[in-house]
């Protein structure tokens, strides 16, 4: 059995609406990058009603334990 190993990620962005921007930190457990942001863009368009062009991811980083 193949052990995977998850992460602690800290993704920072914000969302660009036509009339205004909220930033936004979101810390998210993921097994590489590519699924935090995934994870990431998934509740944040959920939360603010917005499509992925809407949302610029500007740094991601590893948090270490």
């Amino acid at each position: 059995m193949s052990q995977v190993n998850v992460k602690t990620y800290r993704v920072i962005g914000e969302v660009r609406k036509p009339a205004l921007k909220i930033p936004f930190k979101k810390t998210v457990r993921a097994v590489n990058v590519d699924d935090a942001v995934e994870k990431v863009l998934s509740e944040v368009g959920s939360k603010h009603k917005a499509k992925r062009f809407e949302v610029k991811i500007l740094k991601t980083e590893e948090e270490k334990p």
